[in-house]
This record gives structure tokens, C-alpha cells and sequence, in this order.
């Protein structure tokens, strides 16, 4: 069980009322206790800018996931660090190899890169990146950062991106980082089976999961990484430990949760109590 991390991204919904007044006290101490406790994984999710009429719906709050998951690395010693998602239209791949494969060597190999193709037309116009053929550049920089990001002196020849005879230093400590795809469509699951080592589905039925997961052949050791509802293990025990077994016969190998609390106190709270749910699940 990993964590939807709190505060750093809110969507409206899904963000409990106290995050909009949280501190970044609040975000340590929920990581720490994250990691004491013996959670996989904290998350962070990547927009730079989100047009205005487009945050009653997407949110408007995004920190940014390299500073915040460098930040919280140093707060915590186990817990994977999880982009949720990189979106790899607004970067070059030896950029995104040079500023995680660096967070990676000062967590001591925490990273667990996630990545998409990206959503918001605006977005892109905005940072002058290529939208029309997203799909195709994102799969190309998928296949030059399994080339480069545990690489030194990394090489690449693609449709879209070629490098060679450059030094990135530092580069990943992890000989192989995880990456996860992020997406909600056939083609996502797709790119993350045959390029990637996990699939991270979004805003899917469990009808919906269920059949795109039966219609692929997932390799050995691929990571199935469902997300939760928010979910009330203090109030609600049996129907937190009821999604989870659902998510696992769904065919979760990871959940990130997200967890219903009133105050970073209640929250640090609630981790426990699932933190307990979960090893009764085993």
C-alpha cells in the first residue's frame, strides 16, 4: 500500500477540507510516519499551469514533483518516491534522466518514475510542446530513458530523440528504475506492457479496469498500481478492507490510497488504523 500523497495535489472531491490550510510541517510528518510505518510509496502529480476554467474540475493545486519528492526524501529512509505522472510531452528525455535520476542517487534508489502522455491541450500551447503527436513522442522518450536513466554516458537513436557522446552525472543509482505508464485507455496499457514496467490507470469503472486488464498479457513482475476512493479505516474498517480486496481480485500488486481525515492529526491517525487493515489483508 502506497499513499495518494495529501496537500500536494487537490482535487476537488477527492481533497479533504483541511489540506487547503495544511503546512509543509504537516506534509513531513505525514511522511514520516508513512515510512515508519512501512507504506510503499508517496505520490506527486506534475501540472505546471492549469488553465482557470479547467480547475473546477482538474484542481488547481500541483506542487511540483521533483522538488517536493527531493524534499520529502530527506524526511523519510524506506518509502519509494512516485511521479504520478511525469508527463514526458513537456521535457526532454536526458532532462527528465538528469533531475530524477539525481533524485534517485540522494533518496538511495527510492525512485519510481511515473509518466504519461499528458491531456491538456492549453497546457501544452502554453510550454510550446508538440500536441498532435504526443503519443508517438511519448513512446519514444519512454524507450531513451530506459536508455539513459542508469546510464553515465547514455546513447540513443529514435524517431524522435537521438543522443550520443554526452555525460549525464549524476544519473540513477537503481540499474533499473521502475517505470510506470499513467493513463486510462487500451493504448496506455499497451505502452506500459511493452515499454514500461507498471500501468497506473485513472478515472476507470471496475468493469472497465477489468476488461482491459483480461484483454492484455501482462508480463512477469508487471505492476498493476490501482488507486483507492478515499477511504475512513477508523469509522469504516470493513469497507476500507472490502476496496482493497477488491482492488487486489481486480489485480492490484500496489494501491495508492487515499485516506478521509479532518487534520494532519487525524490523518497520521487514519494511516495507522490502515496501516493495521492492511497487514490483517496481508
Amino acid at each position: 500500500m502506497g499513499l495518494s500523497t495529501p496537500v500536494v495535489v487537490q482535487v476537488p472531491g477527492a481533497a479533504s477540507a483541511w489540506e487547503r490550510d495544511a503546512t509543509v510541517e504537516d506534509i513531513v510528518r505525514i511522511a514520516a510516519v508513512a515510512d515508519e510505518l512501512g507504506f510503499d510509496h508517496l505520490t506527486c502529480s506534475e501540472h505546471v499551469a492549469v488553465p482557470a476554467d479547467e480547475a473546477d474540475a482538474r484542481g488547481a493545486t500541483y506542487w511540483d514533483p521533483l522538488a517536493t519528492l527531493a524534499f520529502l526524501a530527506a524526511h523519510t529512509t524506506r518509502i519509494r518516491l512516485v511521479t504520478s505522472v511525469v508527463v514526458l510531452g513537456y521535457h526532454h528525455p536526458l532532462a527528465i534522466a538528469k533531475r530524477y535520476g539525481t533524485l534517485d542517487m540522494l533518496s538511495g534508489g527510492r525512485l519510481v518514475l511515473g509518466v504519461g502522455v499528458g491531456s491538456l491541450a492549453a497546457e501544452f500551447d502554453l510550454l510550446g510542446a508538440p500536441w498532435a503527436d504526443r503519443g508517438a513522442r511519448a513512446d519514444d522518450a519512454i524507450r531513451a530513458l530506459r536508455a539513459s536513466l542508469s546510464q553515465r554516458q547514455p546513447r540513443y537513436d529514435g524517431e524522435y530523440f537521438q543522443f550520443d557522446s554526452m555525460i549525464v552525472d549524476p544519473c540513477a543509482v537503481q540499474p533499473r528504475v521502475p517505470i510506470w505508464v499513467g493513463g486510462r485507455t487500451r493504448r496506455s496499457l499497451r505502452r506500459a506492457v511493452e515499454l514500461a514496467d507498471g500501468w497506473m490507470p485513472f478515472g476507470l469503472r471496475r468493469d472497465d479496469l477489468s476488461r482491459l486488464l483480461a484483454e492484455m498479457e501482462l508480463p512477469h513482475g508487471f505492476d498493476v498500481v490501482l488507486a483507492t476512493r478515499p477511504l475512513d479505516p477508523l469509522e469504516n474498517p470493513d469497507l476500507a478492507a472490502d476496496q482493497l480486496r477488491k482492488l487486489a481480485r481486480l489485480g492490484a500488486t500496489a494501491v495508492s490510497c487515499s485516506v478521509s481525515a479532518t487534520s494532519a492529526d487525524h490523518y497520521c491517525e487514519q494511516l495507522a488504523a490502515l496501516h493495521e487493515i492492511g497487514r490483517d489483508i496481508g
